[in-house]
């Protein structure tokens, strides 16, 4: 048997040249099968010609969503190089790590973010994003590239999750990884060529990439690429394109319903939405379902190809809070702390393995090996399985909390709270928050001559992490609680937390 094709635009363009493969939203500008082939392998020797890159080089972008993205995504695809899509939101300290840890050749920069570029030390070559139309050389068919064909083994992409430690991983991203999510997520959507759906998710996460969007170029469907999530405008253009799927964390759909457009709009094409992140609230199922579109939950991670359990949109009821089963070539055992099976029906820590799980992180065969035991992902998460089968999330093991879709680690916020002046200790913890899910309280004990306020606290976080990370409430003690061995206890903190996030005015 010869190797599985990693170029799947090749192929499309042979089959269906004329069908809408990318809408850019802002523009309305439309591109086809044929033309992201042509785009796409041009820049691939654009890129070869100019950089003198080889397979196997990495190449970076910072920018918001932007079409190009996907081209230089399509010509990694073609040329065995490694794109790394860089976090916008991140501050200056964070994206040197990054930048450092992944050690690219080329960086491409929207106008944006030309100072953040000038203030970084890298070896790479900075290119503004508008040099990606310039590789685009001349018309008619695509050159042919001189590179041997990458395998499914060979990464494609490298997504950065923040760490435990407090230093981002970087996850390596293979061709087979995104097949088998492909796959995975047609077999278990039911998707077809005739789909249309969109992504407004940034494309330094996961789920910009693989909930819809590589799914979609496997098949042959349409995506709109938005350059930010707009309520309304999304609203309005589920109509008007009209789009079959619907896809995002609670707080999108939350706020897509609470927006004047969800009156105004009659969302008739939309087959159902796939909502992932974190569980759904029943009233907000309610509302959508009330609308007439289904929802299916789903979870996933970026390690693990992004599409792992579905919840079929008929059980979204009377499964509230379940995640439903594993997708299709995706196996998973529960166990407790002795890598034990667990009953059915009692918690432990998920196990996944098969072919979408990643190889490991970049250069990082600590982190690889902490994780991945006989090919099997410890995910972190705790679950316990009903006696239908189904699947539900009831912990997390590694103390990550998400705020609006985004993973926070509270060791990478404690770690950044003990450079400031003055603090003693330091523990954070998730809390429930109305808008976004889940937020942050930040835990302190000062120094004795020591005058912080909560006002300092932030300011200090805001300059060096992500305003998603950023604590909303800090609360100031004499000492933090700790047990026989002098550790921070969690726990107790975890149990004082709501009654004094209802106390906080921060």
């Amino acid at each position: 048997m010869g190797p599985i094709r990693t170029d799947w635009l090749e192929r499309h363009a042979l089959y269906h040249p004329d069908r809408v493969a990318l809408v850019w939203e802002p523009t309305g500008d439309e591109y086809t099968y044929g033309a992201c082939h042509r785009i796409g392998t041009r820049l691939a020797h654009g890129l070869l010609d100019r950089y003198d890159l080889a397979p196997g080089d990495r190449v970076a972008i910072l920018a918001e969503n932007t079409l190009e993205h996907v081209l230089l995504f399509i010509a990694a695809q073609k040329a065995g190089l490694i794109l790394v899509p860089l976090n916008f939101r991140l501050a200056v300290p964070e994206l040197q790590y990054i930048v450092g840890d992944s050690d690219p050749a080329v960086l491409f920069y929207s106008d944006d973010y030309a100072e953040t570029v000038d203030a970084l030390t890298t070896d790479a070559r900075r290119a503004p994003l508008a040099t990606v139309d310039d590789l685009i050389d001349g018309e008619g068919a695509a050159p042919i590239l001189d590179v041997d064909p990458p395998g499914l083994d060979d990464p494609l992409m490298l997504l950065y999750t923040s760490g435990t430690t407090g230093r981002p991983k970087g996850a390596l991203i293979t061709h087979g990884m995104l097949f088998w999510n492909a796959v995975n997520t047609e077999m278990r959507l039911d998707l077809t060529s005739a789909d249309v759906s969109f992504n407004a998710a940034p494309f330094y996460h996961t789920g910009g990439w693989n909930v819809l969007l590589t799914p979609f170029l496997l098949h042959g469907a349409t995506t709109y690429l938005l350059d930010r999530f707009d309520p309304a405008r999304l609203l309005r253009l589920c109509d008007a394109a009209p789009m079959t799927i619907l896809w995002g964390v609670p707080t999108m759909l939350k706020m897509m319903s609470d927006d004047p457009a969800f009156d105004e709009v009659s969302l008739e094409t939309v087959r159902y939405a796939i909502v992932g992140g974190e569980a759904m609230p029943e009233p907000l199922i309610r509302t959508w379902q009330q609308k007439g579109v289904p929802i299916r939950q789903g979870f996933g991670m970026t390690e693990v190809g992004v599409n792992c359990f579905s919840l079929p949109e008929r059980d979204a009821m009377r499964k509230i809070g379940s995640i439903g089963f594993p997708n299709f070539y995706i196996d998973t055992r529960v166990v407790d702390d002795d890598g034990q099976d667990v009953p059915q029906g009692e918690t432990g820590e998920l196990l996944m393995c098969g072919p979408v799980v990643t190889p490991g992180y970049w250069r990082d065969p600590e982190a690889t090996a902490a994780a991945i035991d006989n090919g099997w992902f410890h995910t972190g998460d705790l679950v316990r399985v009903d006696d239908e089968g189904y699947f539900y999330v009831v912990g997390r093991k590694k103390e990550m909390y998400i705020s609006g879709g985004e993973n926070v680690y509270p060791a990478e916020v404690e770690a950044i709270l003990y450079t400031l002046d003055g603090v003693a200790e330091a523990a954070v913890v998730g809390v429930p928050d109305p808008q976004w899910g889940e937020t942050g309280l930040a835990y302190l004990a000062c120094a004795p001559d020591a005058s912080l306020t909560a006002d300092d606290v932030q300011a200090h976080c805001r300059a060096h992490l992500a305003a998603f990370k950023v604590p909303r409430h800090v609360r100031f003690l004499d000492e933090l609680p700790k047990g026989h061995s002098g550790k921070i206890l969690k726990k107790a903190l975890a149990e004082r937390a709501e009654e004094d996030t209802a106390r906080s005015t921060n």
